[in-house]
């Protein structure tokens, strides 16, 4: 069986030029490894094969190196992009692969194919693909309204006891927004140390949401007003260089209201029926990479903040307590955990203010190859006649 990948078209090292993922003002850092508890790498006797469509973008090359670090049993992976990145090479563990176009005869036999390209391209070709007996993750959002996607988050199906229906041949998995993922489990644990009566967030967005040219763009912004010069606008069409804004110009798509309103239809296919629902604003951010949060909850009652903090506890979510370690973009870059701490509110017995970070390429690659690893157990090998 092979899998496919679209849409990677930048490495880790290369999110904008001469800038690492993991970027606070001047100084640049190596991504902390991830050390918390996760889940066991997937082993199986059967081997797929892959196709990465846009494996040249932030979001294709982060999924490529999960299926490598989490042991996907693939035996081969086919990396397609467009025509800017033809001939690229890219690493896939201890192998190099080019880049190949993204044509029909390219997904024959492909048993999981990974959507990271942009929406267009995800259109113009998923259908062909499924037809094909692949099983589509798509990590551009292009297929969340179609009838047979489901939008899905392994870590909430675990947390809820909620396993995903498996069918032999079934529909896109459309991975949830990552703020979703991580606003959703947050407020799942919460619940657990005592009734939440309102919730409110503030979403602070990175400019890697927008791929590698939203890096780049406010990565010239800076050099350009630190030198006078004028600001590009094609991604954002407005100043986000040293800026904060909740709304883009008229011609930048998608729009900051249009991700706000994904950002909660997601988190609603994920979480319990009952679940609070937060109100939520999403600001554009001067930062490279990862979302930040700023959430307030209200409880029915006090709750003591080591009760607060139990809730909190397990898998994907680490309290920080020293300030070397306190939830930021750096510290979250190349992390597979949300980073969260926890105080209380002045004014508010009841109240209390979670400030958390979390990676947010990395997040939507381990929910993508999550959703893999669960269709493995229903996968057969080669083509569905």
């Amino acid at each position: 069986m092979a899998i496919a990948v679209a849409g990677a078209t930048a490495s880790k090292s290369a999110c904008a030029p001469g800038l690492h993922r993991s970027i606070s003002s001047n100084t640049m850092s190596t991504p902390p490894k991830h050390t918390s508890a996760q889940p066991e790498p997937f082993r199986s006797n059967n081997l797929y094969r892959v196709a990465i469509v846009g494996a040249a973008t932030l979001k294709g090359k982060e999924v490529a190196e999960l299926l490598n670090d989490r042991n996907f049993p693939a035996v081969d992976v086919k990396l397609l992009d467009d025509d800017e990145s033809l001939g690229q090479l890219e690493a896939m563990g201890d192998e190099v692969s080019f880049i190949q176009s993204v044509r029909s005869e390219q997904f024959e036999n492909i048993d999981f194919t990974f959507f990271a390209s942009d929406q267009e391209c995800t259109r113009n070709n998923w259908a062909k693909v499924g037809r094909g007996g692949s099983a589509i993750i798509d990590l551009s959002y292009a297929l969340e309204d179609e009838p047979t996607a489901s939008v899905r988050s392994p870590w909430l199906e675990r947390e809820l006891n909620r396993p995903h229906a498996m069918e032999l041949q079934p529909g896109p998995a459309v991975i949830a927004h990552p703020a979703s993922v991580a606003l959703a489990l947050l407020l799942s644990r919460a619940q657990k140390a005592g009734t939440v009566n309102r919730a409110a967030a503030t979403v602070f967005e990175p400019a890697s949401e927008h791929g590698q040219r939203g890096m780049d763009e406010l990565h010239q912004q800076t050099v350009n007003l630190l030198s006078f010069q004028q600001l590009p606008k094609a991604v954002f069409d407005a100043q986000v260089a040293f800026n904060m804004i909740t709304r883009y110009g008229d011609n930048s798509t998608p729009s900051l209201e249009s991700i706000e309103r994904r950002i909660l239809q997601h988190y609603s296919r994920i979480v319990a029926p009952d679940a609070v629902t937060p109100s939520l604003l999403l600001v554009q951010a001067p930062i490279f990479h990862g979302h930040a949060f700023s959430i307030y909850l209200e409880m029915d009652k006090t709750v003591a903040l080591g009760d607060l903090a139990q809730g909190f506890a397990g898998d994907h979510i680490t309290i920080t307590r020293l300030a070397d370690d306190a939830p930021s973009n750096v510290n979250a870059a190349g992390q597979g955990d949300i980073l969260l701490s926890i105080g209380r509110d002045s004014n508010h017995e009841n109240g209390y203010w979670l400030w958390a970070a979390a990676d947010n390429l990395r997040i939507a690659a381990v929910t993508a190859v999550e959703c893999a690893e669960s269709m493995t157990t229903t996968r057969p090998r080669g083509h569905i006649q």
